[in-house]
């Protein structure tokens, strides 16, 4: 079995010190898969991710990167930790061009004009249609691609592990087959590590490796996704 990457520890979180959404969760996702976390509206998915990032402190429990805690380290720290997070609403900057956007991702290293344009030739080879529109303003791309543009800067840090809300929300059904094929390659080729939350359940599933899903805020079921072909076992889909 492979190493784990993020792990969170009996964990307790909410949005007010004396309110969890979530109540001793255990997650814990390993090298080079994909981990997702699914159940109903509600339950806390999201509310995950936010903890894992910093956003939100945790009233309890431990939040672990590559065995070392993270939790009392703030957002704009665990990026320089290997650790990003691209959220549910769009981040582009849709004004600016495509390459203005990915330049922006370099900003750790935005004195280094060297390694800014190599992270951004590895951006080029890794989504080409981004090279033909690299002067494009961002704004004018489909949403798929807006997503190929926002992974694509989140990539020039080089971060380890990608907490990833909801990324097709809003696509149509071909654009959000695109993100779950950008999104199983970027595991399987370059080898990241992916933790997912999302609605699209059987999409979910079918690039997933391992599972979590959720119920009032708590474990409810886990493994690895072939164990939930059968999803009315775990929960109903509409």
């Amino acid at each position: 079995m492979t190493r784990p990457v993020l792990e969170m520890k009996d964990l307790s979180v909410g949005y007010y010190r004396d309110l969890n959404i979530l109540s001793d969760l255990h997650i814990t996702a390993r090298e080079g898969q994909i981990t997702a976390i699914l159940g109903a509206n509600g339950v806390g998915k999201s509310t995950a991710l936010k903890a894992a990032f910093g956003f939100l402190k945790p009233n309890k429990g431990d939040i672990l990167l590559d065995g070392h805690s993270i939790t009392a380290i703030p957002p704009h720290r665990k990026i320089r930790h290997g650790l990003a997070y691209i959220p549910q609403q769009p981040g582009v900057f849709k004004d600016m061009t495509v390459e203005e956007n990915l330049q922006l991702g370099g900003w750790t290293f935005r004195r280094d004009r060297r390694q800014v344009r190599d992270k951004i030739a590895a951006n080029y080879e890794r989504f080409p249609v981004l090279r033909d529109k690299r002067r494009q303003i961002t704004g004018e791309l489909s949403g798929g691609q807006q997503r190929m543009v926002e992974i694509g800067r989140t990539l020039m840090a080089e971060p380890k592990m990608l907490l990833v809300d909801e990324p097709t929300a809003g696509l149509s059904k071909m654009l959000a087959e695109e993100v779950y094929v950008m999104l199983k390659d970027l595991a399987v080729r370059d080898g990241l590590t992916i933790l997912l939350v999302d609605q699209e359940i059987r999409h979910a599933l079918g690039i997933a490796d391992y599972v979590y899903v959720l119920e009032l805020g708590r474990n409810k079921y886990e493994g690895p996704a072939a164990e939930f072909d059968d999803l009315e076992k775990a929960f109903w889909v509409a």
